[in-house]
């Protein structure tokens, strides 16, 4: 009988993942997730650039340089929302053409919250396509992009071995993979003034000037749950991707990871 119980809490236990600070049924998480951007999205940018003190452009900038996006090539921008980083990978990709020559690039952005979406396109299309879509059962076949990359949104997803295992499948051989995402500090004797900031002002923040304090505490919450840079990146070799390494920015503040779909 104990036997059983046990088996059954353990089997409980693994249906179980983060939001925030909570663990909670896995079937939950995208609804709450899908919650929390649907209030901050008309402010989202807004935000990004309030939160970082504007380090988050220079962050994506970094990020973008990295993927070197090509002409001709098709690119995911996953979890892309208003397609912050869609643009940037859209000028890269027309700078290189203007040197090169070829054809366009086409970068296409996904993302599983209308809201988001909406919000993104209202900034103007640019040239993108803009797809609604759950990064963990992409619209598309495989071997069908050249490279990927998700920015701030793979913390989350309910499930990231899935992410992983689809950004895989999607990815022709050859392809890249980048994720750019909040991590862990690399300067412990920080922690202290790093946690006030992102405890107590930024969800002040969000409530200033979004009107929405639980929604950042919750971003700030997901952040301490996400795997650090050592894991996240044998996590990455464990769904099949070659030459897997990474990049700290601003101190581990966030890290910038990639892989090859060799």
């Amino acid at each position: 009988m104990a036997a059983r119980r046990y088996v059954r809490r353990m089997a409980a236990a693994e249906e179980t993942v983060s939001f925030g600070f909570q663990d909670i049924p896995k079937e939950e998480k995208p609804g709450r997730v899908k919650a929390v951007f649907d209030r901050v999205a008309r402010r989202y940018d807004l935000m990004n650039d309030a939160m970082s003190g504007g380090l988050h452009r220079l962050w994506k900038d970094a990020a973008v340089a990295k993927l070197n996006p090509r002409p001709g090539e098709t690119i995911l921008d996953v979890a892309g929302g208003t397609g912050d980083v869609a643009r940037r990978i859209k000028a890269h990709a027309a700078r290189a053409r203007t040197r090169r020559g070829g054809a366009p690039a086409e970068v296409i952005v996904l993302d599983i919250n209308h809201e988001m979406l909406r919000a993104g396109r209202r900034r103007g299309e640019d040239g993108l396509s803009w797809v609604c879509a759950d990064a963990q059962a992409l619209p598309l076949p495989p071997r069908s992009a050249d490279a990927y990359i998700i920015a701030f949104g793979i913390r989350n997803c309910a499930d990231i071995g899935a992410v992983l295992a689809e950004a895989r499948r999607v990815l022709r051989p050859g392809g890249r993979f980048f994720c750019l995402e909040f991590s862990r500090l690399a300067t412990p004797g920080l922690s202290g003034a790093y946690d006030a900031y992102s405890f107590s002002v930024i969800p002040a923040m969000g409530k200033l000037l979004a009107g929405d304090a639980d929604s950042y505490r919750y971003l700030v919450e997901s952040i301490r749950r996400f795997p650090d840079q050592e894991r996240f990146a044998a996590m990455i070799r464990e769904a099949g991707f070659q030459r897997v390494a990474y990049e700290n920015f601003a101190g581990g503040v966030c890290a910038l990871h990639w892989g090859w779909a060799l």
